[in-house]
């Protein structure tokens, strides 16, 4: 059976993924009168910002932090409903406190003259480069952000015009770099400078033009979804059934069959076919070239040019529940970055030398702040995150052996943030850079993609619209923007001004004619 839009059209579309990118693209589709059938591998919606329920716990697997909530408004409002109306978004008071080993902390709020304080009670002399820097983040973010996230990037003009702009805006420097032009503190360059790390970037060579994030947290705020990133991408698949769409969990498509240049239909594991003259894949980008299309030969994405690409690092998350906790560690908020001693030689070992240090910096969620939904009555949940080396190094870290003696070592980093946390454990498991691999087919165990280089960046980056084959898009961590919950979802707005509308049939349903 072919579904046919009012106007004759074929008007299928099958999206790989239920990913945020993934569920946004069929929304989007849905809306411009696609009969939308979404494919995944795992057992619910979200990808890698799905969740796990675990003896009464709710672990967030992935992203914790919303902080554009205008790209959601804008995805619902296409789809003709209101965002606020299916997803509670909390604003977070502070955003996140920034700890060090000698008991330094520093809070990133809303508030500018608390922000001011802040950074004074760091180094005083720091304060009009950092008010300098807010200026250099205003600047990128009306470039790097308004100018180019939500634009089609894969013709090259659209870089290169831009290119003049960069270079005033000293793109070639790292965040980092600008950092420490504007301040002299060593931890607040730290703290200006490690966003990139949120979607995989080494910021000693990430571009200055993620100094944007600054600016995007001080206008937009930074929020948290009651129910966690899991309830966005539950309501985003609501919208998908709405609009008479369909959403198949525990299904692996394996292959992207093209036919006279053209995607065609998806190979599924069991040898099976589902046809469509449209096909998005949330894939990451790197398993759709060097997997999904390994029997089609490639013009740009080749094996050889894959392979040369640089990896975001990978991740080791342990997620944990504690007994009876809710009332101690009251110093301990929503969010912390606890650092190490180090700061630019980890991030060396990190990015590279492919090296798993001794030392470690660790992102610490917990959510039950907010939100106590995640964690039994009294009881509370964690996510601790350590950045780590990916898989594709010569000798690769073997996690087998590693894990119990790298979360030893974390654990004893987080016993001086959670005095005793160990003594009130009771349900606990951990993803390494191979569970990464294996649950989300990410290259390499990398957590992100591609890492956000300069030069894997906008046209250099896998593009939405494939040249490989016509009617293959792609969205998602691994095309333009790039990773993070604003890049993902402002994927498929991409998309959206890429692909005709097809009448539609009222309310959201599609027509069935016989082949």
């Amino acid at each position: 059976m072919t579904q046919l839009s009012q106007t004759g059209t074929d008007n299928r579309a099958i999206v790989i993924g239920a990913g945020l990118g993934g569920l946004s693209a069929a929304m989007r589709l849905g809306a411009k009168g696609y009969a939308v059938t979404v494919l995944d591998r795992l057992d619910r919606t979200g990808g890698r910002g799905s969740s796990i329920e675990q003896d009464g716990h709710r672990f967030d697997l992935g992203p914790t932090i919303v902080t554009v909530p205008d790209v959601f408004e804008r995805l619902w409002a296409e789809c003709g409903r209101d965002f606020h109306n299916d997803v509670d978004l909390r604003p977070l008071e502070p955003f996140y406190e920034v700890r060090w080993p000698d008991g330094t902390k520093f809070s990133a709020c809303s508030d500018d003259d608390k922000m001011l304080a802040e950074v004074a009670k760091l180094s005083p002399n720091d304060v009009k480069g950092f008010q300098k820097f807010l200026k250099d983040s205003h600047a990128r973010y009306v470039v790097g952000f308004e100018g180019m996230v939500a634009k089609p990037m894969h013709r090259a003009w659209e870089t290169i015009k831009v290119l003049p702009t960069f270079a005033r805006l000293r793109a070639d420097r790292s965040i980092y770099g600008l950092a420490a032009s504007r301040v002299k503190n060593e931890k607040l360059r730290m703290a200006l400078s490690f966003h990139p790390l949120f979607i995989g970037g080494d910021p000693t060579h990430v571009t200055s033009i993620y100094a944007l994030v600054a600016h995007l947290e001080k206008t937009y705020g930074v929020h948290y979804a009651m129910g966690g990133v899991q309830a966005i991408a539950d309501a985003m698949a609501d919208v998908v059934r709405a609009q008479g769409g369909v959403i198949e969990q525990n299904v692996t498509v394996d292959e992207i069959v093209i036919k006279d240049g053209a995607a065609k239909a998806v190979r599924l594991e069991d040898g099976s076919e589902r046809d469509a003259p449209l096909i998005v894949s949330n894939a990451d980008a790197g398993h759709t070239y060097s997997h999904l299309l390994r029997n089609h030969k490639k013009r740009r994405w080749t094996e050889r040019k894959i392979a040369r690409k640089r990896w975001s690092m990978g991740l080791y998350v342990w997620y944990f529940g504690t007994k009876g906790t809710a009332d101690k560690w009251a110093d301990v908020g929503h969010h912390t970055i606890a650092n190490g001693p180090r700061f630019k030689g980890l991030l060396k070992d990190i990015f590279m030398r492919g090296k798993l240090s001794d030392d470690m910096s660790l992102y610490i969620h917990r959510p039950c702040v907010t939100d106590p939904t995640a964690a039994p009555e009294g009881d509370d949940t964690f996510y601790v995150l350590s950045p780590v080396p990916h898989l594709n190094w010569d000798n690769p870290v073997d996690w087998e052996k590693e894990e119990p003696i790298y979360r030893a070592k974390v654990a004893a980093e987080v016993e001086k943030i959670i005095p005793g946390f160990q003594d009130h454990i009771s349900t606990e498991t951990v993803f390494t850079p191979e569970t990464f691999r294996e649950r989300y087919l990410s290259p390499h165990g990398s957590g992100f993609s591609l890492e956000p280089r300069i030069l894997q960046s906008a046209w250099f980056r896998p593009h939405n619209v494939s040249e490989e084959a016509k009617g293959l898009y792609l969205v998602g961590a691994g095309t333009h923007p790039g990773a993070g919950l604003p890049g993902v979802v402002s994927s498929s707005e991409v998309l959206g001004k890429m692909v005709p509308d097809m009448a539609r049939a009222k309310p959201f349903d599609t027509r069935l004619a016989a082949e």
